[in-house]
Parts: C-alpha cells; sequence; structure tokens
C-alpha cells in the first residue's frame, strides 16, 4: 500500500513538471533564441526632446535583459529591436468653463520593427503609443520625468508582449 503511495505521487509531480514544460513567470514560453539587440531608436518626432532616444532604447533593453534569460549583444542577435520614435506632443484633453486647458496629455508613440531569425513568421513592423496625463496648471517639466518613466513602462511592457509573449 505503501509503495503504491509512493509510486502515484512520484508519478503525479512527474507529470505535472511535465506539462508545465517551458513555460515561465513572463509568459515568454521557448524564445527558440540566446541574444537579443536593440538598435538605437531615433527620435523622428515632430517635437525633438533631447536624451528621449537615448533613454526609451535602454528602458527597452533593460526590460528584456530583466525578464528573459537572453543576452544582449550589439550585432547578429537571434531578436532584433528597431525603430523611430514617431510622435512626442501635448495636447489638451479638458476644458474649464472659461475655455482653457484643465488636463494636457503628453503622448509618445514610437514605430518598432521586430525580426526574429530563427522565426520570421514573428517578425512585425507595428507602433506603439502611450500617454501620461497631467493638470494644466503644471508645466510639462515638472512632470516630465515621470511622464516618461510611466510611459516607457508601458510602451516597452506593450512590446514585449507582441514580440515575445504574443499577447
Amino acid at each position: 500500500m505503501k509503495k503504491t503511495k509512493i509510486i502515484l505521487t512520484t508519478l503525479l509531480v512527474v507529470i505535472t513538471m511535465v506539462s508545465c514544460g517551458v513555460y515561465n513567470f513572463t509568459g515568454t514560453g521557448d524564445l527558440n533564441a540566446k541574444t537579443y539587440q536593440v538598435n538605437f531608436f531615433q527620435n523622428n518626432a515632430p517635437i525633438i526632446e533631447p536624451g528621449l532616444d537615448r533613454d526609451f532604447t535602454l528602458a527597452l533593453q533593460d526590460l528584456i535583459l530583466n525578464q528573459t534569460s537572453l543576452d544582449l549583444v550589439r550585432a547578429n542577435g537571434d531578436l532584433v529591436y528597431e525603430g523611430e520614435i514617431v510622435d512626442y506632443r501635448v495636447s489638451p484633453m479638458s476644458a474649464t468653463a472659461n475655455n482653457t486647458a484643465a488636463q494636457n496629455r503628453l503622448t509618445i508613440g514610437v514605430q518598432v520593427r521586430f525580426t526574429h531569425k530563427n522565426r520570421p513568421d514573428d517578425d512585425f513592423d507595428q507602433r506603439f503609443s502611450f500617454f501620461f496625463d497631467y493638470p494644466a496648471s503644471t508645466q510639462l517639466t515638472a512632470v516630465q520625468s515621470t511622464a516618461h518613466e510611466e510611459i516607457f513602462e508601458r510602451l516597452t511592457q506593450d512590446i514585449f508582449n507582441a514580440s515575445l509573449a504574443k499577447w
């Protein structure tokens, strides 16, 4: 009886381990890649914000590095991310009774070309954008660091999900 319990328990553990396959907590599964490269994202938006291109490129590199076991390389990566910042704008979102803006929205848009050397069907050329709302009484420079950080967090996660997690 005791031997049967041990065999059943062992069998259950083995089945559970096998059924999990190559799943990991980021949801990427088997990437079929060992390296990735993120080329410099040039700022081609109508409004040029100094350092935005460098900061975005680094944010995307860091997210992939932290959520996968891939190695970052400068050239010949199995996965290649490239593109440009195509939109950087502030627009009024809501008005007051005096016809002035009560809230502004900073929007950043990025065009991304993703290439997977080992899975060409996963390649894409897609635009991603996100925004940050702030009070119109506040200057953009006062919230710019926070805005960029929040927008980059969302943009990089959306790019990661589209390229590796298939969400």
